[in-house]
């Protein structure tokens, strides 16, 4: 696992731009990036719609009040939660709960467990991998002929998984507490998508399946997928095979990462399935690996996606000159020539370009004379970085 999921010190992101694809809790996702230092570009490809006032739903209940199933399978905290709100609200809550007090019920994962027990029942297993293939593969072996079971759908449905239910006799039911649906700002997932493709961003996060897919997708509308997925080629984002700059992709688990594995991006994935977790591993894994770090005379330089930090002090650069200055630190020492550094000015077309660019990044930096410390002039060859 690259990078030490442990707590860090509010300014180790100062500077990092991360975006937040999540629907659901992201206002905790925002706040504990921007406490560390990092702004966020929040862009939800999908939203959660509660299924409280729906026919279905309500008849699903009663159903379960009046015939309670032989096994539950509860897929997430959110749907039980969700469900036993919906009771309430049509005055079966209290009938639902006593209903299923002699059920089996099956929990995908230990969130679904903490629901279910904060509900008063009891689970008699937790899938410890939290698929629903694992708890289908454990009900099979049982034996499931003849027995009835009702499968609380997460918003993916995957109602695929539980067909072999079916095939060996279950009589099977579903009931669906929430779906998925289109984001609000469709637009906002747009730019998301083109900050992704130009690598203007230093990770991106995902903290469910169909939300990893809805990014996927609206990049490929975009036309743009081949870009995207290049962008979070490097496993874990360390590097990608163009050897340019890459966007971290972080995934809470595997059922999030399972989508984009199957495109040929590994993401960062914390040890516990966890948004804690997640928030942790990625802190730690961006102060430990940004897009560039070198010690110079003026202090320590932090290159981002979006912004370098020297010395603790967030400099003001426009992106030209933030090219040049992560050419150079990622050469610290090293002399960088003017041919080199125009190749990261592509709105330019002469080594005149280049020139204004370091002379804006100069004025930026600290010191006498605006940079003398950090960056130099080696006459007819280019410039390099100053280090300590």
């Amino acid at each position: 696992m690259p990078g030490s999921c442990t707590e860090l010190d509010p300014t180790q992101l100062l500077g990092a731009t991360i975006g937040v694809t999540s629907h659901r809790r992201s206002d905790e996702l925002i706040a504990t990036f921007t406490r560390r230092g990092a702004g966020v570009v929040h862009a939800p490809t999908m939203r959660i719609v509660p299924l409280t006032e729906d026919a279905d739903l309500v008849a699903g209940t009663r159903a379960a009040i009046a015939d309670p199933p032989d096994v539950l399978v509860v897929t997430t905290a959110i749907g039980l939660r969700g469900w036993i709100s919906a009771a309430e609200a049509h005055g079966l809550d209290e009938a639902l709960v006593e209903a299923l007090a002699d059920t089996q019920v099956l929990a995908r994962g230990p969130k679904a467990r903490g629901a279910v027990r904060a509900a008063g029942l009891s689970e008699a297993w937790t899938a410890a991998s939290e698929q629903t293939a694992e708890a289908v593969e454990h009900l099979l072996r049982q034996g499931v002929a003849g027995r009835s079971v009702l499968v609380q759908l997460h918003g993916a449905a995957g109602l695929e998984d539980l067909e072999p239910l079916r095939a060996a006799g279950a009589d099977l039911r579903t009931l669906a507490v929430y779906r998925w649906e289109p984001p609000d700002d469709p637009l906002a997932v747009d730019r998301l998508v083109d900050a992704v493709a130009a690598r203007s961003l230093d990770a991106v996060t995902f903290t469910s399946a169909p939300g990893a897919v809805a990014l996927l997708e609206a990049a490929q509308r975009r036309g743009r997928l081949a870009e995207v997925l290049a962008a979070m080629g490097g496993a874990g984002g360390h590097s990608t095979g163009d050897g340019r700059a890459a966007v971290v992709c972080c995934a809470v688990g595997d059922v999030t990462a399972a989508p984009l594995r199957e495109r040929g991006v590994e993401p960062l994935v914390p040890e516990r399935w966890r948004l804690g977790a997640l928030m942790r591993c990625l802190s730690a894994h961006l102060a430990e690996h940004p897009r560039a770090r070198a010690a110079t005379p003026a202090g320590e330089l932090v290159v981002r996606a979006r912004a370098a930090v020297l010395d603790g002090r967030v400099l003001d650069l426009a992106p030209g000159p933030l090219a040049v200055l992560a050419r150079l630190a990622a050469a610290p020492g090293r002399v960088v020539g003017r041919a080199d550094l125009l190749a990261e000015l592509p709105l330019a077309t002469d080594g005149h370009a280049v020139e204004v660019a370091v002379a804006r990044l100069r004025a930026a930096l600290p010191g006498p004379g605006g940079g003398g410390p950090v960056v130099r002039t080696v006459v007819k060859r280019g410039y390099a970085l100053e280090v300590a």
